[in-house]
């Protein structure tokens, strides 16, 4: 319990493991894209007062281990980070001009577990190892017992 966040009248530790997915899964997150998504989603954490422990940027998915205070909602802070962020890459990315009406660029759904403190480094580990995984799963060389 060396984690362990306080608020005035709370002591918390809360984490979370969140996938979100580019709108049809397309595998758009390389390149310059992939480091301005990072910087963007690492800044809106910081905004939103919520920590990044950990995360990783696949072709065509995002993992990440979110540190949030009971204060806020998963659902709040996973729609604030989605919605944030396609405005971002929109207008810095994508350089659109004019309104961001009709243009969206993540799923409407994402994929949210809670993380205890026996399971954090495990969690840890395979988001670091997702692109090894990603790519064994691939070539068919994972073993199924």
């Amino acid at each position: 319990m060396d984690t362990v966040e306080s608020l005035n009248h709370s002591v918390w530790d809360c984490k979370y493991h969140v996938v979100i997915l580019p709108k049809y899964r397309r595998k758009v997150l390389y390149g310059r894209m992939r480091r301005g998504v990072g910087q963007i989603l690492r800044d809106l954490c910081r905004q939103a007062e919520v920590v990044l422990v950990e995360g990783h940027l696949m072709p065509d998915h995002v993992h990440m281990l979110l540190s949030i205070p009971p204060r806020y909602s998963v659902a709040n802070v996973v729609g604030f980070l989605k919605g944030k962020s396609a405005i971002r890459m929109h207008r810095d990315l994508l350089r659109y001009k004019g309104a961001m009406f009709g243009r969206a660029f993540w799923t409407r759904g994402y994929c949210v577990v809670t993380v205890g403190e026996y399971d954090e480094a495990a969690v840890r580990e395979y988001i670091r190892e997702q692109e090894k995984l990603d790519r064994d799963s691939d070539q068919g060389t994972l073993d199924f017992e």
